[in-house]
């Protein structure tokens, strides 16, 4: 046995363990049992903010927990003390300000730590702002993809905003309200204006909004109003290209056979391009083959 092997059957019966820990993103009321008892048994508790999330758990009647900040600034440098108590037996719960861990929010540097140590990770379930907007949305949600917060700027939020020109999938993306107006307007030159999106903001909380509409009615509608609170936009999958028509599928033949391409070859490169049936391509090639045959 290697030692890593040994390590590993070691620290999975002491009885330490990382436990990302799933709280409310507005409703006090969405906090499980579950989530409650596994906070009171955690020795330490990795939080945001001790500030905002000491208020939730005086909520609870969770008390006397030593809390340690892992935010987007501590959470790289903080990861080899974590693994440590965690390694030593110590059980550690992992909570963010709202949702679930490591979604757009600190958590996933120091699972990857943890599951490299060899060690326990395992997570209370709750809350998640982008599955409750996806299935409120009206959109398609057998197949979707979670972009998070876009870039703010430069090549990467370019090419970030042109996959989504072809995403065949519902697209999922969260924005801050002083960012929304200049994430929609990329979103429209990019997608075209009747592109449908669903834009929800202040999930479960008093004014919560699900609106739906184009992305041209979107910019309208949220530049005559100062948007307020964390925004959730879900995007429809692109519709998929028009199959070529027969005449566009000949010419691209013609071309390729003006090259000195033979027609087998030529039907190959042009099913291969359009994505249309080889067989299908070569029958319009010998169709083309016999109108010049007869013309002649």
């Amino acid at each position: 046995m290697t030692s890593d092997s040994s390590h590993n059957s070691r620290t999975a019966t002491n009885g330490g363990a990382l436990v990302l820990v799933a709280t409310p993103i507005g409703n006090l009321g969405d906090m499980s049992q579950r989530a409650v008892d596994a906070l009171k048994e955690a020795e330490i508790i990795c939080c945001e903010d001790t500030r905002h999330s000491g208020k939730l758990l005086s909520h609870f009647g969770v008390s006397g927990k030593k809390l340690i900040v892992i935010n987007e600034h501590t959470e790289y440098d903080a990861r080899e003390e974590i693994v440590g108590l965690v390694a030593s037996g110590k059980s550690v719960a992992l909570i963010t300000d709202a949702g679930t861990p490591g979604i757009s929010d600190p958590g996933e540097r120091l699972v990857v730590a943890v599951v490299n140590a060899g060690l326990k990770v395992s997570a209370i379930p709750g809350p998640s702002a982008l599955t409750m907007a996806l299935v409120t949305s009206g959109l398609p949600t057998s197949r979707f993809v979670f972009e998070g917060f876009l870039p703010r700027s430069g090549a990467e939020r370019t090419e970030r905003l042109a996959m989504a020109t072809t995403e065949s999938r519902t697209t999922i993306y969260y924005e801050a309200p002083h960012r929304l107006i200049k994430t929609l307007s990329d979103l429209t030159t990019a997608c075209g204006a009747v592109r449908r999106v669903v834009i929800a903001r202040e999930l479960t909380k008093l004014h919560e909004e699900i609106w739906r509409g184009t992305l041209q009615d979107a910019n309208m509608h949220f530049s005559e109003t100062e948007p307020r609170g964390e925004f959730v936009i879900i995007l429809e999958p692109a519709k998929p290209p028009a199959p070529p028509t027969n005449d566009e599928l000949l010419d691209a033949i013609r071309a390729e056979i003006a090259k000195g391409v033979s027609r087998k070859d030529s039907a190959a490169r042009v099913s291969a391009r359009f994505g249309v049936a080889k067989r299908t391509v070569y029958e319009l090639a010998l169709q083309l083959r016999d109108d010049t045959e007869s013309s002649t």
